[in-house]
């Protein structure tokens, strides 16, 4: 199959897969907690690494209808939710090319602190 390449975005609060921890965005990228997936509450993100996407899907939700794709862990393959590729609704618009992670498929944790030095390095 070959090797699966990962991205970090950085930051200091992070948001993983559930199932393998792999980081996937950073709290920098999130746009609204005020979202509900399958699951429960979810999440909508400015960018987020590390996915892999499903054909483009014709979906009439709560705001509207919506052209999305599920979005899945690039590791592990497990759903994390889906992607906005398209808006029928202008006001609606703003969501497109977003993510939305639902929040009982991730986990949130600090980061490592980039500052930290060793102490032999002074």
């Amino acid at each position: 199959m070959g090797r699966v390449f990962l991205r970090h975005l950085g930051g200091s609060r992070l948001f993983s897969c559930a199932s393998c921890d792999i980081p996937l965005t950073n709290r920098a990228e999130l746009i609204s907690t005020r979202f509900t997936g399958a699951t429960g509450r979810a999440f909508l993100f400015n960018k987020v690494a590390n996915l892999q996407f499903s054909e483009v899907q014709d979906r009439v939700m709560l705001t509207g209808r919506h052209m999305v794709r599920d979005v899945s862990c690039k590791n592990c393959e497990a759903k994390l939710g889906w992607i906005y590729e398209f808006a029928t609704e202008e006001n609606q618009r703003y969501k497109e090319g977003r993510v939305i992670l639902e929040r009982a498929l991730v986990t949130e944790s600090e980061s490592f602190d980039d500052s930290i030095t060793n102490p032999g390095d002074n």
